[in-house]
C-alpha cells in the first residue's frame, strides 16, 4: 500500500503540494483562527475550549512521540535500508525518529475529534471537514515516504481517542451555548 500512494499515484501537482500540506505554517494560521475565533465568540468558554484543543494536541503528540515510537521502534520506510530503494521522499530529510504512530496523525486527528464533537452543533454540516483536514494531511505523511499507511491508521486512532476524552469532558463541562436559542 505505501508503494501505491507513494509511487503509482504520484502526479506532479500532488508532488507539488503535499510536503507542504504537512508543514505547520500551512494550518497554524487556521487553528489561530480557530482560537481567536472560540475567545472573542465565547469567552471564558472560548478560552476553556483553546486550553482543552492545546491538551488535545499535547497529549497526542506526547503519547505518540514518547510512548509508541520509543515502545516500537519502527524505522521510517525513508531510513529503511532494504525499503529505501522503493521509497519517492519528496521532503529535504527523512527525520530521525521512528515511524510508528504518526504524529502528525495522531495530533491532527485529535484536532478533528475535538473540534467535532464541541462544534458541530455550531456549524452543522460543514463539522466533518475537520477529518477531511486531517485525512489529507495524513496522506500526505504517505505520499512524502516519511510513513507507513499502518503509521497513519495507528496515528489517527490514537487521535481520534484522545479528541473524543477531551471533546467530551469540554461539553460536560463547559459546552458551547448555541446563539439565539
Amino acid at each position: 500500500m505505501f508503494i501505491k500512494v507513494n509511487s503509482q499515484m504520484a502526479n506532479p501537482f500532488f508532488d507539488s503540494i503535499m510536503p507542504y500540506l504537512r508543514t505547520s505554517f500551512i494550518w497554524a494560521p487556521l487553528y489561530l483562527f480557530l482560537f481567536v475565533f472560540a475567545i472573542f465568540n465565547y469567552r471564558k468558554r472560548g478560552l476553556w475550549w483553546v486550553v482543552l484543543f492545546i491538551c488535545t494536541v499535547s497529549v497526542t503528540d506526547i503519547i505518540s512521540s514518547r510512548f509508541f515510537k520509543e515502545a516500537f521502534e519502527r524505522i521510517r520506510p525513508c531510513q529503511d535500508p532494504d525499503f529505501f530503494y522503493h521509497v519517492r521522499l519528496l521532503v529535504n530529510r527523512c527525520s530521525g525518529n521512528y515511524s510508528f504512530t504518526s504524529s502528525h496523525a495522531a495530533n491532527h486527528f485529535g484536532m478533528a475529534t475535538f473540534f467535532f464533537f464541541t462544534a458541530r452543533h455550531l456549524i452543522n454540516k460543514w463539522a466533518w471537514i475537520a477529518f477531511l483536514w486531517a485525512l489529507v494531511i495524513s496522506y500526505a505523511q504517505v505520499y512524502v515516504g516519511l510513513h507507513y499507511p499502518f503509521d497513519v491508521f495507528g496515528g489517527a486512532l490514537l487521535g481520534i481517542l484522545f479528541g473524543l476524552v477531551t471533546g467530551m469532558f469540554f461539553n460536560k463541562r463547559f459546552g458551547f451555548v448555541i446563539f439565539g436559542k
